[in-house]
């Protein structure tokens, strides 16, 4: 099952890439994106990050403003093809990498990870595994942050169904009138908390209106 729903939705975000940043032009959502926007170079500054699943790169920009380097990775050449078109800083560098192994990074070295709205897409079976292995190439002293959508009746599509292992899916609707069933999970402060292992240090939880913010020391 795991696998054929992230092959699933890897097809979906690729067929989205045209019409994926409308997200970001929700009225009731512009002053969370321009908070978070504004407190993600000051976060980074003179970091080497990686950034996993960049998508069009709506955050690298912000993001990698300060950063000694940033490497934007993502699976999907279409929605790479965005992020490659915009004006981005020299120090960004992009690169075709499955998040889910990290095997294409070669003896690149990172002291500082970014992750926008990919953890709300991570089969929670796997979850835990996952951030083991991202934390095993960081050396100590590494920060993390991860941002993802809080459910916000209203704003947010509808959950249609949960799984056996507790995943929750939406349904959405494409340009081209196809429909697909994406895995979506809203975590809480505790649950993020309780799968981040034993090297995350004084993890920091941010609550806007309609999203979250994580952030974390590696020990």
């Amino acid at each position: 099952m795991t696998s054929e729903v992230v092959a699933d939705m890897q097809a979906y975000y690729a067929r989205r890439a045209q019409e994926y940043e409308r997200v970001y032009q929700k009225p009731e959502r512009q002053a969370d994106l321009r908070a978070m926007e504004a407190a993600l170079p000051a976060y980074f500054a003179g970091h080497r990050v990686l950034e996993i699943a960049c998508g069009t790169g709506w955050w690298t920009s912000h993001g990698a403003r300060d950063a000694a380097s940033w490497l934007a990775t993502d699976l999907n050449p279409e929605t790479m093809a965005v992020a490659r078109s915009k004006p981005m800083p020299s120090t960004v560098h992009f690169a075709t990498v499955d998040a889910y192994s990290l095997a294409d990074l070669g003896g690149a070295r990172f002291d500082a990870v970014f992750a926008g709205f990919w953890w709300s897409h991570v089969p929670l079976a796997r979850l835990p595994g996952w951030l083991d292995m991202l934390h095993e190439r960081l050396p100590a002293g590494a920060r993390v942050m991860m941002l993802d959508n809080l459910y916000v009746d209203g704003s947010s599509t509808p959950v249609s169904r949960y799984d056996a292992d507790g995943n929750g899916y939406q349904l959405r609707r494409l340009d081209d009138g196809s429909t697909h069933e994406v895995l979506k999970n809203f975590p809480t402060r505790e649950q993020a908390f309780a799968v981040l292992g034993a090297r995350a240090r004084a993890p920091q939880w941010t609550t806007h209106t309609h999203y979250w913010v994580l952030s974390y020391d590696l020990s």
